[in-house]
């Protein structure tokens, strides 16, 4: 069926997993504490409960997808993302190894700062990382505009800038200028399948 949702009960009136919001809303609304989440395969809720609640509490239910997808991404690889409350609002990004989903850097948070900035810093953040380290491997964004930015070379943002996000814009020259000095390969950094693979692993779960 198109659309249809999964929901794992792991603490309600009755726990398990039940194929309709209204059924699961029987077993959660007004219990104090209770913890659900829904996922868009049986096999992946099913995985979730016998996992416990800890291992998916404010992580996107899609987080793993691309492991069972029929074209995976390539391995080993690097994913960042962003997370903004607001525009401007405060914003920070991070980076980690697909394979693992092990952070390996965090940035932030800064006040009055936007999404597709962090994105774009998060990107050539990584690249630096990798250049830094001398390994190769591609980075991966979910953000067109972010990496359409890396490869023109210049944040593309119409974001004003003021005393509360100037640390920001430091940070983006930091970026452009590092963009100037190194050429990067056409397959540096690739666009996330977010269809395919389900949520970027460097996602950090806040969407509503």
């Amino acid at each position: 069926m198109p659309g249809r949702k999964y929901y794992a009960v792991w603490k309600g009136r009755r726990t398990g997993i039940f194929t309709s919001w209204a059924e699961c809303e029987k077993q959660v609304k007004g219990f104090a504490g209770a913890e659900f989440k829904a996922f868009e395969t049986l096999e992946e809720a099913e995985t979730a409960l016998a996992s416990g609640y800890e291992a998916y509490k404010g992580k996107p239910s899609s987080l793993g997808k691309w492991r069972e997808a029929s074209v995976k991404p390539l391995l080993p690889s690097i994913c960042v993302d962003a997370a903004c409350s607001g525009s401007p609002g405060r914003m920070e990004y991070r980076g980690v190894f697909l394979e693992t989903g092990r952070e390996f850097f965090r940035v932030g948070p800064f006040p009055d700062g936007t999404n597709n900035i962090g994105e774009f810093l998060a990107i050539v953040h990584a690249l630096t990382w990798l250049v830094k380290h001398d390994k190769s491997m591609p980075v991966y964004s979910d953000s067109e505009n972010a990496i359409a930015w890396v490869y023109t070379g210049e944040c593309g943002t119409r974001l004003k800038r003021t005393a509360r996000n100037s640390a920001i814009f430091v940070l983006i020259r930091s970026a452009e200028n590092w963009l100037a000095e190194n050429e990067l390969r056409d397959d540096a950094v690739l666009k996330w399948n977010t269809d395919l693979w389900g949520e970027n692993p460097a996602d950090f779960g806040r969407k509503s």
